[in-house]
């Protein structure tokens, strides 16, 4: 069988029912496009070629975690280094096609071959590669025999796809025959039954499986023989190179992964780190100061032998191993945060239904893509890598600000302001000062011009003091367009900033979101309403007075803001409106815990050499004006549309569905300031990070308020399923009292008025007494009536 996987924080598989289907998926012009770029060395392309999986059996859902059913055909990978063994070596494969099993064969991106075959019922994955090794003659790589294996594509084309059975496509086994099979051979590899090589159980990636013998007990037998008759006795080198030895033969199981792949994130490691020369043992230390208390000693070495293949088993390696589990691992240390969210979801992994849950869960937000676009890479370049996912998301309202009246039309062809409202939520002292200098050069020059029209402001006041009442006072001068304000000011001072901005955002910082509270007004729930007013299109905000010296204006609502709280304040003060839209017009960030005793975070200069670097995006954004057209945020708000609704569906999760809507259309915006500020040029990272970014913000929403919302929607927020019920037609032509009781029962009304009620339909002559029945135990009557 062959599934399609697609990524979306999780990996989901689709089934590929047919060869047509197969074709245009290779074929599309997206595809076509990121294999030219792959074959060129671009590693990004490549990453974005379309993936398929040919090891898994029948599926009873599309997530592809916690899967335990493997298929009649397994995916087999060959490595080539020129044109000639190319060309030699696939007549090589096809003359032994039938010997082999052959399914498919395809040229691999970058120069390779990619073969699936049949397997051979009762064997893994590993004993049928080196089987096919053995018989073709051609070296294999040892570390690609997971069930879960995912291989990227290339083209439909005969010179990229050259061999293609249909059988392929259908599965002989049942799901029940495909999970009974995973379970027979997960045993057989627990217990060591493979018959494979010894070699083949290490880390290679040229092995030659034909010139190594089958291991064998004997043969280890007759090694510890060997090590008696005269190489002295066991050191601590040598128990250390036995962990090595047994871990050869003992891949690591999923909540291993699931532990490393979270440790990875929560340190900001990427796999890369662990091949790169000079820095991979640093990166060995850093993993296992976030590893050690969760995994075993063992578990963790297992965890390196995947990170880093042909290094892993190095003799520094395995003595930092060694040294740090010696030093650092202490059972009665009370687990962080972050390591009891890693814990646990880790232990749940054996369990189907836990597997399936949604990325509201993870432990760990988000990573940020390591490639940004060229104005957030320079906004996050002075700030230390465990801000820099805050930073990337609180620019944008002063970003915003800088636009005048600049429109984009979303998918549903309802033009937007750059309108960007951002709240950072972290734990006391996690730093949330650090969006400050990034927004105070943003704003450097609308605070330039704000101080002189604020100067003239204090001028004419100062004047109109010197006057008698009402006496030749000035008209309030024009021009006074001061965006920035502050937000201990009253409603008619805030309408009147609006009112004077020209068709300007006004907008505010806050250092604590409870500071909003100064803009409550009357209703307690102003400042609310100001933050859902400027997130609708065209909305206006005002007030009407009589007064001659009072404000009466109405202006469009542009009002964007940055604020900072901690989690458990920002979780206060929103929770009177949880289900009353702030949330979802807010793009949320926070920043990770950091552990006790970490070191204090360095940030580089912002110097004139920084603002005149961003004076030129700046400029961009000033000068634009009108409706903006940028057809690939719309495509790509079109895309995230999609891909939302797809894990809306595969999660029913409500909460994240209506969450997502206006995150999308917030993303969207960011990607449209990004185009702007660009000089209306698209960066191939801005997908990314647009991408990241909305799921970064889901995440923040769920994590911190996701509960709260369900449990308001479920206890307050019920909606009736239908209207009054006539109760009379829902009841037979001849019915009992006890009927009547009954039937209101079922309706949630009380069962005690139900006499109370026939003897009105008796008074009204909508039913009848026919008879009356003696029940058997006692005396009451039980009385039939008519309609």
């Amino acid at each position: 069988m062959i599934y399609r996987i697609v990524n979306k924080g999780k990996k989901f598989a689709y089934l590929v029912k047919n060869r047509e289907d197969f074709l245009a998926l290779r074929n599309t012009k997206e595809n076509l496009e990121n294999l030219a770029k792959a074959r060129k060395g671009d590693e990004k392309a490549k990453a974005q070629l379309v993936q398929f999986a040919y090891n898994i059996g029948v599926l009873k859902s599309s997530a592809l975690a916690g899967c335990k059913s493997i298929g009649s055909y397994f995916f087999h990978d060959v490595d080539c280094y020129d044109a000639d063994q190319s060309a030699a070596m696939a007549q090589q494969i096809l003359a032994k096609k039938d010997e082999i099993g052959l399914m498919m064969l395809e040229k691999s991106a970058s120069g390779g071959y990619h073969l699936v075959c049949k397997r051979q019922p009762g064997t893994t994955i590993l004993e049928n590669q080196v089987r096919i090794a053995t018989i073709l003659q051609i070296e294999m790589d040892t570390n690609v025999h997971d069930l879960q294996r995912v291989v990227y594509s290339t083209s439909g084309d005969e010179k990229d796809l050259l061999f293609l059975s249909d059988e392929l496509f259908d599965e002989p086994m049942t799901v029940e025959e495909c999970e009974a099979e995973y379970a027979r051979l997960k045993e057989r590899e627990r217990k060591g039954e493979e018959q494979v090589p010894a070699g083949a159980k290490k880390a290679r990636k040229h092995y030659k499986p034909w010139e190594d013998d089958l291991a064998t007990d004997d043969g280890r037998e007759n090694s510890r023989e060997s090590r008696d008759e005269g190489q002295g006795p066991v050191t601590s080198c040598d128990r250390d190179q036995s962990l090595v030895t047994a871990l050869q033969n003992k891949p690591i199981d999923e909540r291993v992964r699931f532990v490393m792949e979270a440790v990875l994130k929560a340190k900001g490691l990427e796999k890369s780190d662990f091949t790169d020369i000079g820095g991979r043992h640093n990166a060995v230390k850093i993993f296992l100061s976030g590893c050690n208390q969760l995994l075993s000693k063992e578990e963790a070495n297992g965890a390196l032998a995947e990170l880093m293949p042909e290094h892993w088993a190095d003799a520094n390696v395995q003595k930092c191993l060694s040294d740090f589990y010696a030093k650092y691992y202490n059972p009665e240390r009370k687990l962080n945060k972050d390591e009891e969210a890693i814990f646990t979801k880790s232990r749940r992994l054996g369990d189907d239904k836990e597997s399936e849950v949604s990325d509201r869960s993870a432990p760990i937000p988000p990573e940020m893509p390591a490639k940004l676009p060229k104005l957030i890479k320079l906004l996050t370049k002075n700030t230390p890598n465990q801000y820099k996912a805050a930073v990337a998301h609180a620019v944008f309202p002063s970003l915003g600000t800088h636009l005048k009246e600049v429109e984009f039309e979303y998918t549903d062809y309802v033009k937007h302001e750059a309108t960007l409202m951002n709240c950072l939520m972290a734990h006391t002292g996690a730093g949330k000062g650090c969006i400050d200098e990034p927004i105070r050069h943003i704003m450097a020059d609308i605070k330039a011009r704000d101080a002189e029209n604020t100067r003239r402001e204090a001028e004419w006041k100062k004047d109109c003091q010197k006057k008698g009442a009402n006496k030749d006072k000035q008209v309030r001068p024009e021009g006074l367009v001061i965006q920035e304000i502050d937000p201990d000011m009253t409603k008619p001072a805030l309408v009147t900033r609006m009112d004077e901005a020209e068709g300007h955002f006004v907008y505010v910082k806050l250092n604590e979101i409870d500071l909003f509270e100064q803009l409550k007004g009357q209703t307690g729930k102003q400042h609310f309403q100001l933050m859902c007013l400027a997130f609708d299109p065209g909305a206006e905000f005002g007030q009407t007075r009589i007064g001659t010296q009072s404000v009466t204006a109405r202006p469009k609502c542009r009002f964007n803001w940055n604020a900072c709280t901690t989690i458990q304040k920002g979780r206060r003060f929103f929770s009177r409106v949880l289900t009353d839209g702030p949330i979802s017009r807010i793009n949320f960030c926070t920043i990770p815990e950091m552990e006790i005793g970490a070191e204090q975070p360095i940030y580089g200069k912002y110097d004139e050499a920084f603002d005149a670097e961003l004076k030129t995006y700046i400029d961009n954004l000033v000068s634009a004006h009108g409706v903006v057209d940028c057809p690939q945020a719309f495509k790509l708000a079109k895309k995230l549309q999609e891909e939302c609704a797809e894990f809306a569906r595969l999660s029913q999760d409500e909460t994240y569905w209506n969450l997502s809507h206006r995150a999308i259309v917030i993303a969207w915006l960011k990607a449209c300031v990004l185009y702007v500020a660009n000089g209306y040029q698209w960066e191939k990272t801005i997908e990314d990070f647009v991408r990241w970014s909305l799921q970064y913000d889901l995440w923040c929403k769920m994590q911190f308020f996701g509960e709260d919302i369900e449990k308001a929607n479920q206890e307050g927020e019920r909606i009736g399923t239908r209207g009054p019920r006539n109760l009379l037609e829902l009841l037979p032509d001849e019915f009992t009292i006890d009927d009547a009781k009954r039937m209101r029962q079922k309706q949630g009304m009380d069962a005690s008025r139900a006499i109370k009620m026939i003897r009105i339909w008796k008074s009204r002559k909508y039913v009848f007494q026919i008879s009356v029945l003696l029940r058997a135990k006692n005396t009451k009557e039980n009385v039939i009536i008519k309609k």
